[in-house]
């Protein structure tokens, strides 16, 4: 159990606010905005605890015993004063995710209209949100960036793994093709592995899946769910995104929105650099579906022929199929 004060100078919507949370006989300082949302609160709470967001409880004495929702903004829901008081319930997890059932959910994507997508990247209290992560967010290099290379990020679960389904072997769960894949990838890419999901989560799929020492290619850095920023569209409500920006950030010399492309099952999660992303097909049902999985072979062929464009921001990566074939025909008529 954990008790939780906080205080706020007030002023803007983003102004940072300070908790001080006890948690196992300790303090803990955690650094939140007001603009920020409960499941943020929960993110800075699971950085500092380890107490994975999902298997946190937070009470707070004026909203009852009733859970606090995730989507809710901080200021509108705690009411932010300087005795804030809250308590947080949850454990530590030393086993975690044993059993690939037990991997987090993910919910159905949805379409954004372009007005709701320019509104979003552009909104100055995302922008502001996405400096603030820059701030806070550290990527630990596990192996150089290499000079005029070009930047590929890759979600995981139903883009390189199916996390639903069952298996006594997790490569029986892998996508097909993909270590031929990430090694023809890497010829022109530097590659990064970006999960909604915590770094545990992470290194333990990609390290069971053979990824992390693979001799053919080399992963450049792992990002999880500490490294996404909580956005609101109109008409789909609060969400969680992946900004390339903070990668872009804290590697200007190497990576910027003309060399860089993501792909990922859920086009929501690149809303905040649309033009850099493409939504690969989700992969479920394993067993069912692997004899007639080629999307990384043909996403192969799309990545290696436009390695050599200037500017990877202007290519439409909703017509990547027919970029390929029009690609062919020109190869096969000189």
């Amino acid at each position: 159990m954990a008790s939780a004060s906080a205080s706020s100078s007030g002023g803007e919507g983003w102004e940072e606010m300070t908790l001080c949370v006890k948690w196992n006989g300790k303090e803990y300082t955690v650094r939140v905005c007001a603009d920020d949302t409960v499941g943020e609160l929960k993110r800075r709470i699971c950085e500092a605890t380890t107490v994975l967001p999902k298997r946190q409880k937070l009470l707070y004495p004026k909203v009852g015993p009733k859970q606090l929702s995730d989507d809710a903004t901080i200021l509108s829901t705690l009411q932010l004063k300087p005795t804030l008081k809250m308590t947080m319930i949850g454990t530590v997890e030393d086993e975690i995710f044993v059993d690939q059932v037990d991997g987090p959910e993910i919910i159905d994507d949805f379409e954004l209209v372009q007005e709701d997508v320019t509104d979003i990247k552009d909104k100055d209290v995302n922008q502001q949100k996405l400096k603030r992560r820059i701030s806070q967010y550290k990527i630990e290099l596990l192996n150089p960036c290499r000079e005029g290379k070009k930047l590929l990020v890759l979600d995981i679960d139903y883009t390189l793994f199916d996390h639903r389904s069952t298996a006594e072997n997790p490569l029986e769960l892998m996508r097909p093709y993909l270590h031929e894949f990430l090694s023809a990838a890497y010829a022109e890419y530097d590659i990064m592995i970006w999960s909604a999901t915590s770094m545990r989560w992470v290194e333990l799929k990609m390290g069971q899946l053979g990824v992390l020492n693979n001799p053919n290619y080399k992963i450049a850095a792992l990002l999880d769910h500490m490294a996404m920023i909580t956005v609101q569209s109109d008409t789909h409500g609060i969400f969680d995104c992946k900004p390339l920006g903070l990668i872009w950030a804290l590697f200007p010399e190497y990576y910027n929105s003309k060399n860089s492309i993501m792909f990922d099952d859920l086009r929501r999660n690149f809303v905040m650099n649309p033009q850099n992303g493409l939504v690969i097909k989700p992969f479920r049902k394993a067993h069912l579906n692997r004899k007639n999985d080629d999307e990384l072979v043909r996403l192969t062929q799309y990545l290696l022929a436009i390695a050599e464009l200037e500017d990877l921001s202007q290519l439409d990566h909703v017509k990547w199929e027919s970029f390929i074939e029009k690609n062919s025909k020109r190869q096969r008529h000189g």
